[in-house]
C-alpha cells in the first residue's frame, strides 16, 4: 500500500459514495487505474465493505451501553460458547475480548433501559458470569468509522 492508496482509503472513508471519476481527479489518476486500486483494496480485505452510517437516535436506539463482563469458564469451550451467544445478540454493536482485569467489553444499543433490562436478563441467563458491570453513555461527544491513516502509511 502506497501513498496514492492511503489518500484513496481516506477520501472513501469520508464518503464511500464518491464516484471513481472525482476520486481519480482528487488523488492525480486517470479512471481506468483508480478504480483498480479501488478493486484491489477490497479484494485484499483492505475495504471490507460500503455501509450506510445511522444515527441511532433518529431510528429509536437512544440508549448506548458498555458492559464489561467476567465470565466464569476460561476453557476454550467456555470461550466459544460466550463468543458464540453474544454473536447472536443483535443489540450487540462491537465486542472485544480484553487483557486486564476483565475478560469482554461489549457496546450495546437499545431503545431504553427496559430493553437493556431484557438483554442483561436474556445474557445473564444464557452463560454463568462472574462480573458484569454496565456504564451508561450520557451523551456521543465523537463518533467516527474513519482511522486515522497517514498519508506515508505502508
Amino acid at each position: 500500500m502506497d501513498a496514492t492508496d492511503t489518500k484513496i482509503l481516506m477520501l472513501l472513508q469520508d464518503n464511500a459514495d464518491i464516484s471513481i471519476a472525482e476520486l481519480a481527479q482528487r488523488v492525480n489518476l486517470s479512471q481506468t487505474p483508480c478504480w483498480k486500486r479501488v478493486q484491489r483494496l477490497e479484494a485484499t480485505g483492505v475495504i471490507q465493505k460500503r455501509v450506510a452510517l445511522v444515527d441511532p437516535d433518529k431510528v429509536g436506539l437512544g440508549l448506548t451501553v458498555f458492559t464489561s463482563i467476567e465470565i466464569a469458564d476460561h476453557s476454550g469451550q467456555g470461550l466459544q460458547h460466550f463468543a458464540d451467544i453474544v454473536l447472536a445478540m443483535p443489540e450487540v454493536m462491537e465486542f472485544y475480548r480484553m487483557a486486564g482485569d476483565v475478560d469482554y467489553m461489549l457496546r450495546v444499543v437499545v431503545p431504553d433501559m427496559a430493553a437493556y433490562d431484557a438483554f442483561y436478563k436474556r445474557l445473564i441467563d444464557a452463560v454463568p458470569l462472574k462480573n458484569v458491570t454496565s456504564r451508561f453513555a450520557m451523551q456521543r461527544v465523537k463518533f467516527t468509522t474513519a482511522y486515522a491513516l497517514m498519508p506515508s502509511a505502508r
